[in-house]
């Protein structure tokens, strides 16, 4: 009789997780206000503005000012960027930033694409709404929200925005795109209120696409976009169709993920590492501790005291470009680290690092994104959104150079319908601006799958 009870709770137990693992647990939100003051009572202003980037003579001779009056300090020797960005190679980077980059160029090219605003929960929404030339006749313009991240910007699409909206391959799927600066970031309004994370910025970019019509949309991000897209997904899974992403660490280490810590250098195939997995993560003291410490430091900065060192960049260009420009040599090969340049232009023109650079400093907005880290931090590693599963179809690009490396296995625990993966060739953390086209032949192929199975 013991032995039947036994068995009888074993069984139930089994089905109660199972059903409790199929049961789809939705995030759940509530409307905000971030303006200042209290909400007015009136209902919300749902105009949509045209938006022009501007510049002007002061604000250049006002930049130019600030820089002429740097204070360079001298590298060590043989450092080069492991101790941050290399002041001799930076005193280059500002010379040609001082006497050779076209500010109003570069205003042009921003402009190139439509910009707009509207006010959601009490702040400016920034974003870009480019629309396909021409849609082939019987089908559509598939709908696509891509969100970027710190220290980036909308900028980082350029590249990738005309091989989605005006595709070369005949077969392949016509894009209809939006993307919106973060709240905080670049043109769209900071919030004035503590507490603004990424759901909430998630439940606004929702927000945002059904003021623009849409009722079902895809969504890409990479770093803040990664979580704020997982985020929308988590929220509204029968809204997003798809979620693509190029950066997906796992956000609830269980014990399918340990064991494969613990296990997987010895038994790769159990756990279906590839030799590329092996490498990155293994020893996981060096690689996955040791670097995550070395590369970390501006993190534990921003999600603490973010104003204290934000003032200091808010008012020093020169500054401001060490702080960002570092991270695009770093965070695109590890490697970089040994070079005197930090190997900044070899996947960049400087042109376009400058360009995102100066989105900070026009906007001042260093000091709002820096306070993202903050309160995206404030409940530790317990966030609601953490423990819950991603139930959209889901493609993850797995770039060989990406902070964190992700195997397929440690996807699947977070998205349950991980349609594809993808072990790209090349490329780093920015790898809509540095490998622009892969992303987009990602981008394609996955959401190709999704609309193939909606038709079967």
């Amino acid at each position: 009789m013991l032995i039947e009870v036994l068995v009888a709770l074993v069984i139930g137990g089994v089905i109660f997780f199972l059903v409790q693992r199929s049961r789809i647990q939705l995030l759940k939100t509530e409307d905000g206000w971030w303006g200042r003051g209290a909400p007015p009572a009136a209902e919300e202003d749902i105009t949509i503005h045209h938006f022009k980037v501007t510049t002007s003579d002061e604000e250049l001779e006002d930049l130019h000012r600030r820089i002429d009056m740097t204070r360079p300090v001298p590298s060590l020797e043989d450092s080069q960027f492991h101790y941050g960005f290399n002041s001799q190679y930076l005193q280059k980077v500002v010379s040609y930033w001082r006497n050779d980059f076209d500010w109003k160029r570069q205003v042009e090219k921003l402009n190139q694409y439509p910009h707009f605003k509207t006010n959601i929960e009490g702040i400016d929404i920034h974003y870009l709404h480019v629309k396909p030339k021409k849609v082939p006749e019987g089908s559509r313009a598939v709908p696509l929200i891509m969100v970027h991240g710190w220290p980036g910007s909308f900028y980082e699409f350029y590249g990738l925005i005309p091989l989605l909206t005006d595709p070369s391959d005949p077969g392949d799927l016509v894009f209809e795109v939006v993307c919106p600066s973060i709240p905080g970031y670049g043109f769209s309004e900071a919030p004035s209120k503590k507490g603004f994370d990424s759901v909430c910025a998630a439940r606004i970019f929702h927000k945002l696409m059904k003021r623009l019509g849409f009722q079902q949309f895809y969504a890409h991000g990479g770093d803040w976009g990664w979580q704020i897209t997982t985020n929308m997904a988590q929220l509204e899974p029968k809204t997003v169709e798809g979620l693509h992403v190029n950066f997906a660490p796992p956000s609830k280490v269980g014990l399918l993920v340990t064991l494969s810590i613990m296990l997987g250098r010895r038994f790769p195939k159990l756990f279906g590492f590839t030799d590329v997995d092996v490498e990155r993560l293994f020893p996981c003291m060096e690689k996955l501790v040791v670097e995550s410490i070395k590369e970390s430091g501006y993190m534990h900065i921003q999600a603490t005291k973010p104003d204290t060192v934000g003032r200091g960049l808010n008012d020093s260009p020169v500054g401001l470009a060490a702080y960002i420009l570092e991270k695009f040599s770093t965070w695109t090969n590890r490697d970089f680290r040994n070079l005197e340049d930090g190997g900044l232009t070899r996947k960049f023109s400087l042109d376009d690092l400058l360009t995102n650079v100066m989105i900070y400093w026009t906007s001042g907005c260093i000091v709002s994104s820096m306070r993202f880290y903050k309160e995206n931090f404030a409940k530790g590693f317990d966030s609601p959104h953490a423990k819950i599963p991603v139930y959209v179809p889901t493609g993850f690009a797995c770039f060989p150079n990406e902070l964190i490396h992700t195997p397929e296995l440690w996807a699947k625990q977070k998205h349950r319908k991980l349609m594809s993966f993808s072990p790209m060739a090349r490329g780093g953390h920015f790898a809509a601006m540095e490998e622009p086209q892969l992303m987009a032949e990602d981008i394609q192929k996955f959401i190709k799958m999704v609309e193939k199975n909606k038709t079967q």
